[in-house]
């Protein structure tokens, strides 16, 4: 299943929330989230300064990824930022590939 890192920026209702909720409150709601679309959250980690989270989910696809990413972003409690994760088997498998592209001026 691929894999996205999302970096969240809280804004100032999403930090409210965070100090009624807590950390573990945000860990569990974001499970939940990436669940409910037949996901599952890998890791989900608070950072200082930008980005305030680092959370990397399991997700079916990237069209799953944008309703994921609209979600979160309607609520008002944090911005974010979604990053297509490729794993070095597939990175193999990229450089394998045959591309034809002229550079810009050539």
């Amino acid at each position: 299943m691929p894999r996205f890192l999302i970096q969240g920026r809280f804004t100032l209702d999403g930090l409210r929330g965070l100090l009624k909720d807590g950390g573990s409150g945000r860990v569990e709601a974001v499970r939940r989230m990436a669940e409910s679309v037949g996901g599952r959250l890998e890791s989900y980690d608070f950072a200082f300064g930008e980005p305030d989270t680092y959370v990397i989910c399991e997700l079916p696809d990237t069209k799953t990824a944008a309703a994921v990413a609209l979600a979160i972003g309607a609520s008002g409690g944090v911005t974010t930022k979604t990053v297509a994760l490729l794993t070095p088997a597939e990175v193999d498998q990229a450089v394998k590939q045959r591309v034809d592209y002229r550079a810009p001026g050539a």
